[in-house]
């Protein structure tokens, strides 16, 4: 009987330093594949196989139950790991818990369920939270006006806006491409959708959708955002009840004076803008800081914040990469006037030198939102009709971690912030 006993201890030892737990390096020298490792994470809370994101350790880590379906899946789509005995794992969650560190380990409950707002006929390679959801292997949903109109928002945690131009101006695109057939056609296919739903105008429908999209924020939803619907949906919602278009958008002239009685009281980030008039000109606001940047891009950066991972866990989980510089990227909007944002709203990335706020967070209501400045991190003056990007050429690029930053963050177990 003794000597059973003394096997069976044994076996229980030798069980408890076994191999238990997968680990994922974020590192750049560890890690291959960054853009997949995310969707390695969504796919183990898909199959209810606990996670935890391991916040300025190694790149922000991931730490997943073993299991030989994620195993089999690493291998499959090409992303480094490791795997830990039980013992290991204790004690880098041990080290990650001294208060001298500036690290938390973040228990990932449950994969949100994500949607994407944007035209059904545009091209996956017109959008990169698209692109990037695409090559992650990270499921979502296709949705548009007559969907959030009928209030489908409250089946998704998380919303990307494509770059939406919230305001009925087609983009600002009318002093180049009045003429295009795509410009024409899609200016149809807009007047059409706003008439079905009811509206006299364009500019109508598009300020329901993102009232809706701010009480979808409010109530508690994540909604991320990329170039022009970043501020285009602000100057949206200070407008209501203002004709802020001219003729060649919506059939009459806009209010006189109409900068006067723009209310920056309902916007979610911006404030004490100037309206661009001149319909031929391809800017909205003084948000954006495109036309006022110089420049060239061989020094075109934007640094990261660092924030204290126990005491501000969202801003650090939105922040995670392997690297606190990142590539700039133009887009209609680049990015955000330091004297624009308000003073609730955080920077978690700017370019100090510009004084240009490329990467912000903020809450209204139970919800939050992310502006993110620019069009595509690795294509840097991406334009209408260019190819798409190959991201298996930017395996391991910043800027996009930053956008799967914020797919990711919903499933995290909702801790109440110290404060």
């Amino acid at each position: 009987m003794k000597k059973l006993l003394s096997i069976l201890a044994f076996l229980l030892v030798t069980n408890s330093l076994w191999a238990s737990f997968i680990y994922i390096p974020m590192s750049a020298e560890n890690q291959k594949n960054h853009l997949k490792a995310y969707g390695i994470v969504f796919f183990s809370l898909q199959n209810g196989i606990k996670t935890k994101w391991l916040l300025n350790y190694d790149g922000g880590a991931f730490l997943i139950e073993n299991s030989a379906l994620i195993e089999k899946e690493l291998k499959i789509r090409g992303v480094s790991y490791q795997i830990l005995s039980d013992a290991k794992s204790q004690l880098i969650l041990q080290d990650i818990a001294s208060p001298s560190k500036n690290q938390e380990a973040v228990t990932l409950e449950k994969a949100p369920k994500i949607a994407v707002y944007s035209p059904k006929d545009k091209m996956p390679w017109d959008d990169a939270v698209t692109m990037v959801l695409k090559y992650a292997e990270i499921p979502f949903d296709v949705i548009y006006d007559e969907e959030v109109l009928s209030d489908k928002l409250l089946l998704y945690e998380w919303l990307h806006l494509h770059h939406e131009d919230f305001t009925g101006q087609y983009g600002r695109f009318y002093g180049s491409f009045r003429t295009a057939p795509w410009y024409i056609e899609r200016k149809q296919q807009a007047e059409a959708l706003a008439e079905k739903l009811g509206y006299d105008k364009v500019s109508q429908q598009k300020l329901a959708v993102a009232k809706k999209i701010r009480d979808y924020v409010v109530g508690g939803g994540f909604m991320f955002a990329m170039c022009s619907a970043t501020d285009s949906f602000d100057i949206a919602l200070s407008a209501e009840g203002v004709d802020i278009a001219e003729s060649m958008f919506d059939g009459d002239t806009s209010e006189p004076n109409y900068q006067s009685k723009i209310d920056f009281s309902k916007t979610l980030a911006f404030r004490n803008y100037t309206l661009i008039r001149n319909p031929t000109t391809y800017e909205f606001s003084s948000i954006d800081m495109t036309p006022k940047r110089n420049i060239p891009k061989t020094s075109d950066y934007f640094y990261l914040q660092e924030y204290s991972a126990k005491w501000d866990p969202v801003p650090t989980m939105l922040t995670q990469n392997h690297t606190q510089l990142v590539k700039g990227f133009m887009g209609q909007t680049t990015s955000f006037d330091r004297i624009t944002i308000k003073p609730t709203v955080l920077v978690m990335g700017e370019n100090k030198v510009n004084r240009e706020a490329r990467y912000i967070h903020g809450t209204k209501g139970k919800g939050m939102f992310t502006f993110y400045g620019g069009h595509d991190p690795e294509d840097y003056t991406h334009r209408v009709g260019d190819p798409k990007t190959e991201l298996d050429l930017h395996t391991t690029s910043p800027g996009y971690r930053l956008i799967l930053n914020n797919v990711l963050f919903p499933a995290a177990k909702k801790k109440k912030q110290k404060t």
